[in-house]
């Protein structure tokens, strides 16, 4: 999601032009932009894999018609820090966007965005349930990433959400610095870049808008020296991909839903104050 981070950036340039301008009518309200990255964990998935309208032109790997469910299977998330150091690789690690509008001291509305990166354990022992091309099965297996079942949101899971805020002041020593608890519980859709392997075949789909996302945000926000702004916050969330693209786009999908826990930390700036 390249865009979604130059957009990102753009808007961070924009919130310091911006900084100079009158004061607010309104005293407490003002617009904010902010950036950073999260860590995350998830919740044991059934992955449902689905192609009732199979054709030779699905490549995959000669099972093109599949009904099944693999239970209970387990993932992580892929942080790529790493990339840090490279600063055109800012938006390959898990990063984050934010950009909200305080109407008051107390209330704002947040629009919410976590590149967040889903992967499935390879090599990991589930149990099957289903049919591949008439025969049906219901054992355990192991997920055998080359001939069988790799399946991963890595471009990413991508959580995107709109959020009520609810600010809490707790410190003000001065008006250049304020140390406030913020609540966040919002809703949205996903919009997943999924990289599957399926009985051999692979294919790194494109974006998708693939189901909706319910959460919520809490943590320690820190606005000082005016325009500059810190949260550290954790958040909860469930994921519902009803319909995201495996191999054969137009007939096979995968779904699946999980809960997820990050920690995330995000720096930037408020403007229009």
């Amino acid at each position: 999601m390249r865009l979604i981070a130059v957009l990102c950036f753009f808007l961070l340039l924009f919130s310091t032009s911006r900084s100079q301008t009158k004061s607010n009518p309104n005293p407490g309200s003002h617009w904010y932009v902010s950036w950073g990255y999260t860590k995350a964990v998830y919740s044991q998935s059934s992955i449902h894999m689905q192609n009732l309208k199979g054709s030779a032109g699905d490549h995959t790997g000669g099972k093109d018609f599949y009904d099944f469910t693999l239970l209970n299977a387990t993932a992580h998330d892929r942080p790529d820090m790493n990339k840090l150091t490279d600063l055109s690789n800012l938006s390959i690690p898990q990063f984050v966007c934010r950009a909200g509008y305080y109407f008051n001291e107390k209330w704002a509305l947040e629009l919410n965005y976590d590149h967040t990166k889903y992967v499935v354990d390879d090599y990991q022992r589930v149990h099957i349930k289903g049919q591949i091309d008439g025969t049906w099965m219901d054992k355990d297996t192991t997920l055998d990433p080359v001939n069988f079942f790799h399946f991963e949101h890595t471009d990413g899971a991508n959580f995107l959400m709109l959020n009520a805020v609810r600010k809490w002041n707790l410190y003000q020593p001065s008006a250049r610095f304020q140390m406030s608890w913020v609540l966040k519980p919002g809703a949205g859709i996903v919009i997943p870049r999924t990289d599957v392997t399926l009985f051999g075949s692979h294919l790194n789909n494109d974006w998708k808008v693939a189901g909706y996302i319910v959460g919520v945000e809490t943590g320690l926000r820190l606005e000082f020296l005016k325009y500059g702004m810190f949260e550290l916050v954790t958040k909860g969330s469930y994921a519902n991909y009803v319909n995201a693209f495996v191999l054969g786009k137009g007939n096979g999908k995968a779904s699946h839903h999980f809960y997820a826990a990050q920690v995330t930390a995000t720096i930037g700036f408020k403007f229009g104050t």
